[in-house]
Order: C-alpha cells, then structure tokens, then sequence
C-alpha cells in the first residue's frame, strides 16, 4: 500500500511551469519530492498530444505518493504583434515620424503592418505603444480608420513579428483567441485542475471562459493589464484565484509600480477570498545559475510575508539549467520566512473580515479558537473546497487538513495556502465525524496524543455549502494504537 506523503512543513504554495527541461517523468517526480506542489503547462509552448503525457505523468504521482496532484493549464490569450518587414528588421531612430497601417506591404524603417483592427478603433491620441516587450516606445499623434502616426520616443531594432502592447487604452479583444478555446477545451477533456485567463482587462472577459468551463475546472485571472487595476474588484469576484503576472504588467507600467500594485492585488484577492499567486522572474537568475541572487530571494520573502497562497516559478523549471535546484530554493524560501517568529503578524497586515454568513463567522472562530487553546490542526469536512478556502483567507497558524470525497475538490486545493488535502469517504454522523478527525490527524501527522483540533463540517453531512459546526476534539493516547491504517478512512 503506497504511503502517503507528510504535509509539507510550509504553508505557501509552490507552482512549478513545466518545460524542455522538466517535462519527462522522471523530471516531474522529482520536482514534486523536492517541494513543487502543482504544476503549471503553458499552451503558449508546444501541441496539445505532446501534453497528454505530462498530464499523465503528473497524474501517476498520486499513486506513488498518496496525495493529489494539481495542473493549471495557463492559455496564451491574444497576442498583438506587428507585421513583417522587408529587410527582416529595422532601426527607429528616437524623434522619428512611425506609421502602423493596415497595408500587408513589407515595412521599412517608416512604416509597418499592424495587423489588428481592433486597436485602430480603440487607439487615442497621446496613447503610447510598446514594442518588443517595451524596449521601444511610440507615441500616437495621429489617428484613423487604418492608420496610427506615432512618434519615436524610445528608438531600436525592430523586427518581424514583434509584440505590442497598448497600455494607455482598453482594447475591445475577445479574451479567448480561437487556440484559446481549443486549448481549454482540451484542459476541461484531460481533467485539469485549473485554467488561467490571459490579458485579462475587464471581468467581462471572464465571462465566456467560465461557461466554457461548466464548472470542471477553476477559473484564475491573470492580471497584466493596466485597465485591469482600475476594476480589479470586480474582476478578482468572478475569478476562482488570481495571479499577479508580473512579466507584462512590468512593461506597460513603470517597474516601480509593480510593488504596490503586486501588494495591492494580494490583499484584494486575500480579502475576497480568492487564492492569489505571485508568478514572473521570482528566481530569474537561476535559469542558468545554481544560486539565486540575494534579491531575488528577497523578493520570493516579500511575496510569502504578504501571504500570497502561492509562488510561481517560470522558466527557471521549465526551461532552466537547475529546475530541481529552483524548486528547492523556494521549498527552502518558504520553510524559512514561515519560520520566522514575526510571520505570523506579518501575514495578518491583511484585514480579512468576513461576510455576515455562518461559515465565514466559523471559520474566523477557528482560527480565533485554535490560538487560545494551542490547538495543532484544523481539519475541514469538505464537498466542494469552500470551508476550506474560508479557513485559509484566516491565515491560521496551525496546518488545514481537508477531508473531501472528490478527486476535483482535492486537487483544486493545491494552490490554497495551509492546506493539505485528503480523498476520503464521507461521513454520516457526528460520532463518525470525531472519530475520523481523529484518525486522519494521526495519519497524516498534524496532531499527536494530548493535541486538540478543530474540527469544522456542514450538517446535515454530504450538503454542500451547509458548514454550521465547529467543535474542539482531543486526541487521547490509547488512540495511537487504536486508528485504522485504510487509505480510504
């Protein structure tokens, strides 16, 4: 009988992207021992068949380790790009007179094809455009129906295909490109976990990806956008997580608002409830580094001491000389800030008041509970997660074993702070309930003989969304030799 893996010794979450250099087996096995706790595949990268392995391979390790797995599947979104040009490339001189058009004629050093009408439509004078990742800067002086006249703010070399950004205006896109909906269609068919939204702007983009979904996976919203700050509210609402994606939003701000903004989003997902992930260049330096710069370990330390649920790394698993490496640092990161006595206080600058409903009240009274009579664990009876991600928002002290008989519900949890999650059968009654907890905080190692829990769960059982109790048990000693050793509980 497989032997299920210990909780991890922190509470922060690591989301390690696959890649060339992580996509085998082997590979994925070993990142997951050394402390990612879910798995990121971009579809920006590669063909949906060479994916159906990894998925697979992310699966097995639930039988391996007794625990489960967590996949997000991130989509690409729309890209806007400029055309070709007839030399391959060419260089804008800072002062110069630029024009996008509409023309398919190969550019040259005055003019290029700007193949998105969309943008011709919503553009204003003074907007700026960012090129190639905003190492260009155009500034619009003039506009039409198939022309944009800039001037050159920021000069360089441009060449074919380059990526554009428009920070300055909301461009009236679809969220989801045709890929796009191919891409989530095939997530929601291989059963993953959750799926995130690109170049999210306005909550209404949100809107055709959750129908889509029919709810078998989890929606999270990548915020990158300038014009998703100013109704980030409403966005973190309609969104299951959300991630500060912090590759674009630092092109189309000035990188010294990233910080607050990153710190802004935090406490507004945290607030609502969402899990939100801190994700883009956290260890950058060890794409070919084994060591990460001291910076660099700071930044992952700041993002853990705002209490983000979790953190992301990039390229530095998936494509990266010392993927394992990466991962361990941030095991390491994590293990260390948590340890520190002034994380606690610090995770909780976050007011996380809660909503006038018996289950936000419980789960604010047990961590209110856990702290006054030292309790070791709080465990949650949990059909679809939300007792859970309520306890988590808390930000307790002590580890959240979730006790859940859906694979679904189970797995999602791979990306809320705290939480170790168990599949489990269901319970029928009260007596059942205790004893359970008992036993599976035994097993599972966040409780000794003498150590209260708490435990939270919904009467009548098996009702979703009814949690209304909350009761403080006590591990006696003769039942270390007395709890079942079933994988099913």
């Amino acid at each position: 009988m497989t032997k299920a893996m210990a909780p991890r010794s922190r509470k922060v979450r690591v989301l390690a992207t696959l890649g060339p250099a992580s996509n085998s087996p082997e590979m994925i096995a070993k990142l997951f021992e050394a402390g990612a706790d879910a798995f990121r595949i971009n579809m920006s990268h590669g063909d949906q068949t060479s994916k159906v392995a990894v998925v697979q391979a992310i699966r097995s390790l639930e039988k391996r380790f007794g625990r489960p797995s967590t996949i997000l599947a991130d989509l690409q979104g729309p890209k806007l790009r400029v055309g070709k040009f007839a030399e391959g490339r060419v260089t804008l001189e800072t002062g110069q007179v630029f024009r996008l058009d509409r023309s398919t004629e190969p550019g040259d050093a005055t003019r290029v094809e700007l193949p998105h009408r969309e943008i011709f439509a919503a553009i204003e004078p003074n907007a700026r455009l960012l090129l190639d990742d905003g190492k260009l800067v155009l500034r619009v002086t003039e506009h039409g129906e198939d022309f944009i006249t800039t001037r050159v703010e920021v000069g360089g070399v441009l060449s074919n295909n380059k990526g554009l950004n428009v920070p300055d205006v909301v461009v009236p896109m679809a969220a989801l490109t045709e890929k796009d909906r191919s891409d989530l269609a095939w997530a929601v068919e291989q059963g993953l976990d959750w799926v995130a939204l690109s170049f999210v702007q306005r909550p209404e983009d949100l809107m055709e990806a959750r129908r889509l979904l029919q709810g078998k996976a989890a929606l999270l919203a990548k915020i990158e956008k300038p014009a998703a700050i100013d109704r980030l509210d409403e966005i973190v609402e309609q969104c299951d997580g959300v991630m500060v994606a912090r590759g674009d939003l630092g092109v189309e701000l000035p990188p010294q608002q990233v910080p607050p903004l990153q710190k802004r989003i935090v406490e507004v997902s945290r607030r609502m409830g969402r899990p939100v992930v801190v994700a883009t260049q956290m260890l950058e330096s060890m794409i070919k580094s084994p060591s990460p710069t001291r910076a660099e370990v700071s930044d992952v330390a700041t993002a853990i001491y705002d209490g983000a649920d979790a953190i992301m790394l990039s390229a530095e698993s998936a494509a990266g000389d010392y993927p394992i490496e990466s991962v361990s640092m941030m095991n390491a990161i994590g293990e260390s800030v948590e340890r520190d006595p002034s994380h606690g206080d610090r995770v909780h600058f976050t007011v996380t008041k809660p909503d006038p409903t018996t289950a936000d009240a419980l789960a604010e009274a047990a961590k209110d509970i856990t702290d006054t009579v030292s309790a070791s664990a709080i465990i949650c009876f949990t059909m679809s997660g939300s007792t859970a991600r309520r306890v988590a928002r808390e930000r307790p002290a002590v580890p959240i074993l979730v006790l859940t008989p859906s694979p679904e519900t189970a797995r999602r949890l791979g990306l809320l702070w705290g939480t170790h999650a168990v599949l489990t059968r269901d319970v029928e009654s009260f007596e059942e309930m205790v004893a359970k907890s008992k036993r599976m905080a035994l097993r599972h190692g966040v409780a000794a003989a003498g150590d209260r829990v708490i435990v939270m769960a919904g009467v009548p059982f098996r009702t979703p969304g009814s949690t209304n109790v909350i009761h403080v048990v006590r591990i006696m000693g003769d039942e270390l030799k007395n709890y079942g050793t079933s994988a099913s509980g």
